[in-house]
């Protein structure tokens, strides 16, 4: 059976554009595309607000809600088969749960409860924190309306351990089903020492550094594809900071996320963590096994 993208629908302006992406997404991978609305309308709702239809209000509003998503999709990317369902649960549960099944989880940045366009919504950190799959985050447009290939490139955030990440691969795919290139992005910092002490010994851990910089993207781009427009840089900075500033220029910011084995408290790296919430563009993270 093919994977589906899963997209996280609520009715809001964000998660329209959300479903705009998924299905180009889906397109580019020949995947179905399924939307999907949670929502504890049994819990809030009750028998009280029963209509005609014999059903709760809420209920009937999320038939609403996925019904024009539906048709919003199929109206993008008329190819795509297209499926829906209404999980009667918290969204951040259900929607952790259909990453188990899923090539990929696509969310706005924030729902209907969000109170500042700056701030990420708590379902889509809480998501992005515990998904089985990479989850990939609409940032970088408030507007209703997903634009794809706009800046022609993938930016990668190349982390600690580039060997074998799942986060270069997803992003090494992307570029190629875009026909786009990628830009893997390394930073890197001097130790606090090596600015100070003796005149001469300053610049050489600078050097050190740097050098190790270009090795972590050398390794961590050795299997992509040979013809692959792929651009290695290295920036002395803070990580996040790095990646923040390229995202001005990207369709898409790829990073990954250490996911530890029996530990259920939020699984995410400052860097995950920052740009999720600052990025000028869509932001995908993907989970790594530590």
């Amino acid at each position: 059976m093919d994977l589906p993208v899963v997209v996280g629908v609520d009715g809001s302006e964000p998660s329209l554009r959300a479903v705009d992406w998924a299905a180009d997404e889906a397109a580019l991978r020949g995947a179905p595309l399924r939307l999907v609305y949670a929502s504890l309308w049994e819990r809030y709702e009750g028998a009280l607000l029963a209509q005609e239809l014999g059903k709760p209000l809420e209920e009937v509003m999320a038939q609403d809600v996925v019904g024009t998503a539906r048709h919003r999709a199929q109206h993008r990317q008329p190819g795509v088969k297209v499926t829906t369902d209404v999980l009667p649960e918290e969204p951040e549960y259900g929607l952790v749960r259909e990453s188990r099944s899923a090539l990929a989880v696509v969310l706005g940045c924030r729902g209907r409860s969000g109170i500042a366009e700056a701030l990420l919504g708590s379902v889509s950190l809480t998501v992005a924190g515990h998904a089985h799959c990479p989850v990939i985050v609409l940032r970088g447009s408030h507007d209703n309306q997903a634009r794809s290939g706009t800046r022609g490139r993938i930016v990668l955030g190349v982390g600690e351990k580039p060997t074998g990440s799942a986060a270069v691969r997803f992003a090494t795919e992307e570029a190629v089903l875009r026909g786009v290139p990628l830009e893997a992005v390394r930073a890197w910092r001097r130790p606090a020492h090596a600015t100070t002490g003796h005149p001469q010994l300053v610049g050489e851990p600078a050097h050190l550094f740097q050098q190790l910089a270009v090795e972590a993207l050398e390794e961590a781009l050795r299997d992509a594809p040979a013809d692959l427009e792929v651009h290695r840089r290295t920036v002395e900075s803070h990580a996040r900071d790095a990646l923040l500033a390229a995202s001005h220029e990207a369709d898409l910011l790829v990073v990954g996320a250490r996911r530890r084995p029996g530990h259920f408290g939020l699984q995410l790296g400052r860097v995950a963590h920052g740009v999720l919430h600052h990025a000028a563009c869509p932001v995908a993270v993907v989970p790594e096994l530590s």
